[in-house]
Formats: C-alpha cells, structure tokens, sequence
C-alpha cells in the first residue's frame, strides 16, 4: 500500500531534464511526483514565422537526443509544430584564413542535428506528463528544505507547508540547484570570465541550413538556424564575449547592435536586419564532484555546467536523463530501491566520464582561440586547414559531436 505523501522518485525542476526524466520513468509502475516553482500548463505556442515569435532559448540536439525524445513520444510534437535542422557547420578564425566545413553527407547523415526552441521541447514533453497516470505534478510548489531520514527516506518540505517522502530525490533544478546546496554537494566551478547574449536576428541572406560559428579573440559568436521563409531569415545567435565588453554591447540600441553583428559576422549571411530584445548571462563551469549520494541523484545542469561554444549542455543532460532512467527501472524490475547508493553510482560512472571529457573539450578551444600570440594563431589556422582535409578525423569528431560515435 502506498502511503500518503510518499513517491518512488520525486523530480525537483520541470525544465526539459526534469520532464523528460518523469516521462522516462513512467508506465513501469513507480510512483513519480515532478515538483516545479513555476505554474506547469501548457499554452499556445506561437505559430506565424515572424521575428518576435521564437523563443530566445534553443538548443542544437544530436540525434541521439532526438533519438531520445522520440522515444518518449515527444519528438513528433515537437516537429508537428518547428524546428530546423542543419546539414553543415562552419567554424571560422576571425584571427586568420583557417576554417574548417562540416557535412552531414561526410558520416552519411541527413542531418547533423536540429535547432529546436527550449519552450517547444518543454511543451512536448508536458503533453506527455499529462497524459501519465503514475506522474504527479506539484506546481507552482517552491522547496523549502530537504532532508534524510534515519531510515534513510528522503524528506521536502514546500514553502505552502506541504511534506513529501521519497526514496529517490532528482536534483534536474538546474545550475543554481536548491537540491545540490541542501544537499551539501561538493562542486569545483570556475568563472569563465565570459557573458553569453542571446536573441534572435533577421539577416538578409538564408541560413542555408547551416550553423555558423565564428572565434573572435573576445569569444565565440555562433548563428544557429532558425525556421525561416523565402523572404524571411532568422538565425538565434548566442555570442559570447568576454565581461568587459558585455555592458557596452548591451546598451547599444537595436540598429547599432546589428551594425556590430553584422561586423563581427563578416556579413557571412549579408546585413542583419532586425533583432529581438537580448538577454545577458554570466557563464561558469561547474562540476559537482559527485552526482549521487543515498537518496539523490543530480542530472543535466544541476551536475554540471559548460561553455556553450559547442551546444552541448542540453544533450548532456539528456543523456543523464536516459541512464539515470534506465538503471532506476533495471532496479526497480529487481524489487531494488531508487535510492539505493550502489544503483546511483552506476549511473554515476556511466555518465561523468562523458561529461568530463566534453567539458575539458570546450575548456581547451575556449583557451586556444582566446591567444592572441602570432605563434599560436599561426598554429590554431594551421591546425583548422588540416582538420578540413583530414577527412577520417573530421568524421570522428562529427559523430562525436553528433553522440553517434
């Protein structure tokens, strides 16, 4: 008999980890409560293409993340409504000629992934959520404290006075995770002295399907796909750029901002004609040092934070998502505790070796395309030229990226 207030797995944060962990966990039986700050409903998305209606937030998901949502019954809602997949990236030294082209023909691919705005992914997966018999939305619900028990129960209490027992808290709160600082979780975490702006932009020639990405010494500006028209382009950019050039970028009315983009672009994709209100915020690595103790578990954001030069932070997260899940239901069809520590640390070491070596990854281009010294330009162009004509190696590192590899 299930008692009251008591859950199998209860899931702090319904961003798009969190949902998509509560879905991933449903139909086996397992009592799931998802608890979120925020009002979870879903509402009309915008539907004509114009450039106010996309949401600032997107992300660029492998097919390993679609894999993924597709098998949760998301990715037909997500697609029924917009998204834009690339075919091709450039990457670009603005210090230099190197540049290097990636294709999806080169792995045999029709894609190498799709843009897709963060709200559509959530509202898929909602659509799933309300749907689920077994999955309980506690909304708009704020944590006040989380506690373990001596029996090793895991105790939240919300700010309403409402209290909720579990065998396995999931931290999927995000990077300011409330779960991980109760919780006493340790992390290493640094500022990469960068802010990221994002906003979507009109520009006067298409996309061309294409992902473009340009280092410039101040940090990274990409130009992601957008849905767009014959007559209309739209790309969201997320540029970052180092703190003292942030507030001046920033203050910048729209008109001058585009003249600036298009600048720091090389008119790539012509003038840029028009751009939505841009947001600023401040980029850090975190790592925690573990993701797991008895009774919790951490995923996507909340275990770990990245530079978001490559898009990889949401598809990392994912991917917590779909081996968290799985052990979780391997053990449960086992008569095995959620919470039990020795299944969270298989999650554990599945999952931060991965993450670790993208996060260093990123950690290293960052550094490289931030040297201004004319030895190490000469050797970051040559080193661009050759990955271009290394046919092998540029395949490795686009399945890689892809998360087919």
């Amino acid at each position: 008999m299930v008692e009251p207030g008591y859950y199998d797995v209860v899931i702090v944060g319904a961003g798009i980890a969190g949902s998509a962990l509560a879905v991933a966990l449903s139909g086996e039986g397992l009592s799931i409560a998802l608890v979120e700050a925020q009002p979870l409903t879903r509402t009309p998305l915008p539907t004509g293409l114009a450039l106010d209606s996309f949401d600032p937030r997107v992300s660029a998901l492998t097919p390993r993340s679609q894999a993924l949502l597709d098998n949760l019954g998301a990715w037909d809602v997500i697609v029924d409504y917009r998204s834009c997949r690339y075919r091709h990236m450039t990457v670009w030294d603005a210090e230099g000629t190197g540049q290097v082209e990636f294709d999806c023909a080169d792995v045999d691919a029709e894609q190498l992934g799709y843009i897709v705005e963060n709200r559509a992914i959530v509202d898929a997966l909602v659509a799933q959520i309300e749907t689920a018999g077994d999955v309980s939305v506690l909304s708009p619900a704020r944590l006040q404290a989380c506690n373990r028990q001596a029996s090793g129960r895991m105790v939240l209490s919300m700010e309403d006075g409402m209290s909720l027992q579990a065998g396995l808290i999931v931290a999927a709160d995000g990077a300011q995770s409330r779960v991980r600082e109760m919780m006493n979780f340790r992390l290493r975490e640094w500022d990469y002295g960068h802010h990221g702006i994002v906003c979507t932009v009109q520009l006067e020639k298409s996309h061309e399907e294409t992902a473009w990405q340009r280092f410039l010494p101040s940090g990274p500006l990409a130009l992601l796909p957008l849905p767009s028209t014959a007559e209309q382009h739209f790309c969201s950019i997320v540029w970052s750029l180092q703190d003292e050039h942030v507030d001046t970028i920033m203050a910048l009315d729209d008109k001058a901002f585009c003249r600036t983009l298009q600048q720091a672009s090389e008119m790539r994709l012509g003038k840029v004609t028009g751009c939505t209100r841009r947001f600023a915020f401040p980029l850090r690595q975190r790592h925690a040092r573990d993701y797991v103790q008895p009774g919790v578990a951490l995923v996507a954001d909340a275990a770990h934070t990245l530079h978001p030069l490559a898009g990889q932070g949401i598809n990392l997260g994912l991917q917590d998502v779909a081996v968290l899940a799985r052990e979780v239901l391997m053990g449960y069809r086992r008569g095995i505790s959620p919470g039990q520590l020795d299944l969270l640390q298989r999650y554990q070491r599945q999952r931060k070796g991965e993450n670790l070596l993208m996060m260093s990854t990123m950690e290293g281009f960052k550094r490289l395309f931030e040297q201004e010294a004319l030895p190490l330009r000469w050797l970051r162009n040559a080193g661009l030229h050759a990955v271009d004509q290394l046919r092998p190696v540029k395949r490795e590192l686009m399945r890689r990226a892809m998360g087919v590899a």
